[in-house]
């Protein structure tokens, strides 16, 4: 029986950490060169049920590189390469702990694995938008998600010391497949031809170091004695090319959450659930007074800028939603605030985009909205009296798979900024706005060019083709709950990948392919009796007993 190892009932998973607090990575700043070694304290599990042999991982280890990669953006902007490695000798990383995937709920394994995604496209990221780049220095063997790790990376390294190996063992070992982006990673990324591609990923010990170079698996396989001589090249090799611009360090002081029963409020976002209807309402809010513009007055607010502070609200709030909320299927979205105040902000933002910290801050608020677009909720966006669904908030309704607006003399308006236009892209490339429009770049440059810098009311937002449906105030309330009512009393499975493919017309990318299969592969696969059931590979790994397959193909 899975057992349910998240938070206990009551309490939140902590999603923020501390290098002070790390238990599990070592973060060093040497100059331009970051280092972040991995030595997992096989008794720290997050659920304390399991112990994390080999340098495995669970969520515990991952909050923790998702923290140690924050503190590199914004605290230490000197840095312009990073290198993973080990603290443990002759293993990189096991992958993710299988007896921590045994014990959990599909639920948390599947929210694990999304996150672990989301952590390593953040190193892509990292080295896309802010220009620092990095190298997986496997100094031993990296199995199943370690090896993804090192294929998040730019570089790889293996040392070639005669036991050393990269592999995917998911499918012999286990009945699954590698997760995080592993095999969309060998073929899109690294272009590992499919015929190799299909081997390497069927024999678990995986490929030691000049086959694996051969094969394209890694970028050089260097011996023992040269291996830091050779990281160390590679390394200076990626500070003399980085882009990465100047910037102040900023610190990033831990988010508090003000609890008062079933509501969880920051400064800026706030959570309220419903939880016998399955809801939850979630509210975020435009500034509270007027922001500074000028590039110093923006520096000089660093962690408190509210670009920043509301978009780290947000993406916590939305981590807990999906891990310590399950019950939770359905968000009402509202904003609240003065839209002309957010269109200032973001306005200020992109045209200092040449500062660093600024640059960070639009990146994060970019990762924060396909956040919002990856969370397997359903998402109503409200237009009401009082709503800021303007510039960067408007993405919140952009991105919702419905929009309700209030026709009401007072009523919310819905409007524009030039950070709509692309600076914060969904997963496959596209804008909310044309993804809205099924990828047809005329339409929505037609809805766009309705709405004027002011804003549009709300049967002309609806006109546009903005809004789902504009209701007055005789019907709005009405529809809005049977809206919700209707969607609660639906299959939540059915849902998730109704909404997981709705969302994302048009072309795909590698980022997009990795969720779409996390959501079709994994929903599917990690529920299958081969792998999950009683006589499964997952279920029995590291017993004596052997599993059972049920050979007929689905």
């Amino acid at each position: 029986m899975a057992e349910d190892i998240s938070a206990p009932a009551g309490t939140l998973t902590d999603f923020q950490t501390a290098p002070t607090q790390y238990r599990h990575w070592q973060l060093r700043c040497d100059g331009p060169v970051a280092t972040l070694a991995l030595q997992v304290q096989e008794d720290e599990g997050l659920g304390e049920k399991y112990l994390l042999k080999q340098n495995s991982y669970d969520l515990g280890v991952d909050i923790e590189l998702a923290d140690a990669l924050q503190r590199v953006r914004f605290e230490h902007p000197e840095v312009k390469a990073l290198v993973l490695t080990s603290a443990v000798p002759r293993i990189f990383c096991a992958g993710a702990n299988i007896y921590m995937l045994g014990k959990s709920t599909h639920a948390f394994k599947v929210n694990f694995c999304k996150f672990t995604n989301e952590t390593r496209i953040g190193i892509e990221d990292l080295s896309a938008g802010s220009g620092v780049r990095s190298i997986a220095a496997l100094n031993g063997t990296a199995a199943g998600g370690g090896y993804e790790l090192a294929l998040a990376c730019d570089q790889i390294v293996l040392v070639d010391d005669g036991n050393s190996a990269v592999s995917f063992p998911e499918v012999p070992l286990l009945a699954v497949l590698p997760g995080t982006g592993g095999l969309t990673r060998l073929v899109d990324k690294r272009r590992i031809r499919r015929d190799r591609a299909d081997i390497f990923c069927t024999i678990a010990e995986g490929l030691k170091g000049r086959k694996a170079k051969e094969w394209g698996l890694v970028d050089e396989a260097p011996s023992k004695t040269t291996f830091d001589a050779s990281i160390a090249a590679r390394s200076a090799a990626l500070v003399a090319a980085s882009t990465r611009k100047s910037a102040k360090a900023v610190q990033l002081p831990r988010i508090e959450l003000a609890q008062d029963g079933d509501t969880f409020r920051g400064r800026y976002a706030q959570v309220t659930l419903h939880r016998n209807e399955r809801v939850a309402d979630l509210l975020v809010c435009g500034p509270e007074a007027a922001e500074p513009v000028d590039r110093a007055g923006m520096i000089a607010k660093g962690a408190d800028l509210w670009a920043l502070r509301a978009m780290r609200e947000l993406d916590l709030l939305l981590l807990h939603l999906r891990v310590d909320f399950p019950e939770i299927n359905i968000v009402r979205v509202r904003t609240a605030g003065d839209g002309a105040k957010v269109q200032s902000v973001d306005a200020a933002l992109l045209a200092n985009a040449d500062d660093g910290f600024l640059n960070e801050v639009r990146l994060h608020m970019a990762r924060t909205m396909r956040r919002y677009d990856l969370t397997a909720k359903s998402l109503f966006a409200l237009v009401e009296p009082g709503s800021c669904f303007a510039g960067c908030l408007l993405e919140l309704l952009l991105g919702a798979d419905r929009g309700y607006g209030l026709i009401h003399e007072q009523g919310g308006k819905l409007a524009f900024s030039a950070m709509n236009d692309g600076a914060l892209p969904m997963t496959h490339g596209l804008t909310r706005l044309q993804a809205r429009f099924c990828g047809d770049a005329t339409v929505a440059a037609t809805a766009r060019a309705a709405v004027p810098a002011s804003g549009a009311a709300i049967e002309a937002a609806e006109a546009a083709g903005l809004l789902t449906m504009a209701l007055d105030d005789l019907d709005y309330e009405d529809e809005v709950r049977l809206a919700v009512e209707e969607r609660a009393s639906l299959s939540p499975d059915a849902l998730t990948g109704m909404e997981a493919s709705l969302r994302f017309p048009g072309p795909e990318t590698c980022d997009s392919k990795i969720f779409a299969r996390l959501s079709a592969w994994q929903n599917w696969i990690f529920q299958r009796p081969n792998a999950t059931g009683p006589k499964g590979a997952l279920t029995n790994y590291g017993l004596p007993t052997r599993p059972a397959f049920d050979y007929r193909r689905t």
